[in-house]
């Protein structure tokens, strides 16, 4: 069912509450939200998403005060279906100044692909889990990596920054645990290959505020806090928890999905990414500066809900329905 028109948010909402915490330091004055649902929020959508409502989504984002939004991917269409459109998407929107809009690009191939269409920042995605990256990209972890040299020397040569995920960094459905060690070690790899920033991903959102404690604390003694980014699912109900623990280790970059959108197609039974209006209005209520309009970011999950004729899994949005 659609989601129904979202109504105001209350006025003693979250603008007002500043946190003793947030008060004292312990947490980042400001966050950079990188919104990836357009990528990774429709990915998984079984029906084919229409170019224009893509489109039109990303160009509502870029309204709400977004600095980031992950636009598409340049996968095969084999592999991924639903971004058989990447090139029309990409010189369809309307890039504003200041905005980055990063696509998600596997090899050297997708690479040069984004680079002619348009593309001003790449994503390579690996995984700290051997089966996970067997499923998703069809090759093993030094294979990836191997694959990802060749990008990373084409995106030097193209002066194209380059961000790095790394999936499965809390539990991985074919592996189960994923060592803290692992994830620290593929971290390191992707951030000395030059990857500026490395964004860490529960897929599966199986993670709880201990793990995440537990892989951060691990990763940070290889990679300097500020190049990390947290990627989390919300299968358990813990995407928030697991983010205010980054957060409270120092961790300002977070990514988040409109409207809760996502899943994995490689990871049964995941749910969305955390919801971007969730992320919003926790961050607000803690004092810590995003530039969203919460509003605004409301309304375009709006938008997309009722496009694809389905509920949000935005609690905020929820909250405030009017019906």
């Amino acid at each position: 069912m659609p989601q129904c028109a979202t109504g105001s948010l209350p006025r003693d909402g979250p603008r007002g509450q500043v946190s003793a915490a947030a008060a004292v330091g312990a947490f980042p004055k400001r966050v950079k939200v990188v919104e990836v649902g357009p990528r990774d929020g429709l990915q998984n959508e079984k029906g084919v998403v229409p170019t224009a409502v893509k489109i039109r989504l990303i160009d509502m984002l870029s309204e709400t005060g977004l600095r980031v939004i992950e636009a598409t991917s340049f996968v095969s269409p084999k592999w991924v279906p639903q971004m058989a459109d990447h090139t029309e998407v990409m010189q369809g929107i309307n890039k504003m100044p200041g905005i980055s809009y990063p696509v998600l690009t596997p090899n050297l191939k997708g690479f040069q692909a984004a680079v002619a269409a348009g593309a001003k920042e790449v994503s390579i995605f690996g995984a700290a889990s051997e089966l996970f990256t067997k499923k998703n990209i069809n090759c093993s972890i030094e294979e990836s990596l191997e694959r990802f040299d060749e990008v990373m020397r084409a995106a030097r040569a193209a002066i194209i920054p380059v961000r790095g995920y790394v999936s499965c960094v809390l539990g991985c459905p074919y592996e189960g645990k994923v060592s803290a060690a692992k994830v620290a070690e593929v971290s390191k790899k992707m951030y000395s290959m030059g990857c500026y920033e490395i964004s860490l991903g529960d897929t599966i959102g199986i993670g709880t505020p201990g793990s995440m404690k537990e892989m951060l604390t691990a990763v940070m003694k290889e990679v300097p806090v500020g190049a990390l980014a947290v990627h989390c699912h919300d299968t358990y109900g813990q995407a928030l928890a697991n983010i205010l623990v980054a957060l409270q280790m120092g961790v300002s970059v977070v990514d988040a999905s409109v409207a809760g959108l996502g899943g994995c197609p490689y990871a049964q039974g995941a749910s969305g990414n955390v919801a971007t209006e969730d992320l919003v209005y926790m961050l607000n209520g803690l004092g810590i500066h995003t530039g969203v309009d919460l509003q605004k970011l409301m309304d375009t999950g709006t938008f997309i809900c009722n496009a694809l004729n389905r509920r949000t899994n935005s609690k905020v949005s929820q909250a405030s329905c009017r019906l």
